[in-house]
């Protein structure tokens, strides 16, 4: 008899266990639910299964969440002019969009992530979408800049496009700050790893006038923690360093994100299994973010 009703707890709890986890699921579904928690400073002594790695002064310079401004140019040794592609000479890469002429460029890897979200666009009737700017080198920048003043552009090596992780997107049918893709942009793209770079209440901090039309990638889950609590890319960066670690989970994803400053003997713990990245600031130190 006492055996019989140990089973039959046993089968009850995995039961429930089953439907806790069902439930959870459902509840979870969508992107559109970011729940963030600081987890303080990280300690990499405390991960014991994991795989040893030096932090290196190059790493700074290098990744998805490089901080380009006034301020900080795009570091030496960078090359985004190699993976960047003339859209118009490549048709195969224009899916669901436009090009403003044949002297937009783009990383195929930025294309794609681009269109992987306005291809969800077009499901909510969403589809005027019109690509006037990506990557440029320094010379279309210096002329840019020259022509247009301080005002509208930054000097060569001081723009985000000199980077190739932004774009200039906009709407064959209106001005981004009133089209339907401005907007749906302005509420969506954070959950395919995309940022409004300069929106209209952080000119303060980026120094940047309003730009409805200009978008970076960071990645997730960089965009869905800087639009929760409404950051820029500045504070952003700024927030990591003053948490030390975070933790966040979007829908049923499950993120760990850790600043580390750089010095010369720093060694960190990586885990030896599951997803990681390594970004660094184009500052002080690099961000890990683990994807459980």
């Amino acid at each position: 008899m006492k055996k019989w009703v140990t089973c039959l707890l046993v089968l009850l709890l995995l039961c429930y266990g089953y439907t806790k986890f069902k439930t959870g699921a459902n509840d979870l579904s969508n992107k559109s639910e970011v729940h963030t928690e600081s987890t303080g400073m990280p300690d990499s002594s405390n991960q014991a299964d994991g795989s040893k790695i030096k932090l290196s002064k190059k790493m700074i310079y290098q990744g998805d969440l490089l901080l380009v401004n006034k301020d900080h140019p795009v570091p030496d040794g960078l090359h985004p002019e190699s993976d960047a592609v003339n859209l118009f000479n490549n048709p195969e890469l224009i899916n669901g969009f436009g090009v403003l002429d044949n002297t937009v460029l783009l990383s195929p890897r930025i294309v794609d992530k681009f269109h992987t979200m306005i291809k969800d666009a077009a499901q909510e009737g969403v589809v005027h979408f019109l690509i006037s700017s990506g990557y440029r080198n320094e010379t279309r920048q210096e002329e840019l800049y020259r022509t247009s003043g301080a005002q509208f552009a930054l000097p060569a090596g001081y723009s985000e496009h000199n980077l190739g992780l932004s774009m200039d997107i906009g709407s064959s049918q209106a001005e981004m700050n009133r089209a339907p893709e401005g907007k749906w942009l302005k509420d969506n793209s954070w959950k395919y790893g995309f940022v409004l770079r300069y929106p209209e209440d952080k000119t303060a901090v980026t120094g940047i006038q309003f730009e409805p039309w200009h978008f970076r990638y960071v990645g997730l889950p960089h965009s869905a923690i800087m639009w929760e609590k409404n950051l820029v890319l500045e504070e952003y960066l700024d927030y990591l360093k003053q948490q030390g670690s975070v933790s966040t989970t979007i829908g049923e994803e499950n993120y760990q994100v850790f600043y580390y400053p750089v010095n010369e003997n720093r060694i960190i713990t990586v885990p030896a299994h599951g997803e990681y990245e390594i970004s660094g600031n184009n500052q002080d130190g690099v961000i890990v973010t683990v994807h459980k």
